[in-house]
């Protein structure tokens, strides 16, 4: 009986999703998900997924590490201007990194402007690598 109330609140969840996005990184998945709350008000559910492997040889065991956070529209500007400036300071301190990382950076970003032309926040990169 839980069961089934797990499956009909995570389906409810699912419905709640207008908009996904997934970002690859090494062992990370970061999901981008644009969701509505009751009040029909969008709201960002970033979550990132951590493959974690123990133990070794036949019987290795796989988890997934999750964590969550939820940014508000109210949110949105303060949020970005502080990631801007974290991701300005890191590249001024120690580089751009390799051209692999460039090469798929410089092709996200072409692909954020054609999708959002003629919203100014969202033609700005946006680089997020959140640890915990």
């Amino acid at each position: 009986m839980e069961d089934l109330k797990k499956k009909s609140s995570n389906e409810a969840t699912d419905k709640d999703i207008v908009f996904s996005q997934a970002v690859k990184a090494g062992k990370r998945i970061y999901y981008l998900d644009v969701k509505k709350n009751r009040k029909d008000e969008m709201f960002i559910a970033i979550t990132e997924s951590k493959k974690i492997v123990t133990g070794e040889g036949e019987n290795p065991q796989v988890n997934f590490e999750k964590h969550k956070i939820f940014l508000y529209q109210e949110d949105f500007d303060k949020f970005m201007n502080g990631l801007q400036e974290s991701v300005r300071f890191i590249r001024e301190r120690q580089g751009e990194g390799n051209a692999t990382s460039q090469e798929s950076e410089s092709h996200t970003q072409e692909e954020i402007k054609t999708e959002a032309e003629g919203t100014p926040l969202l033609n700005q990169t946006i680089n997020i690598d959140l640890d915990f």
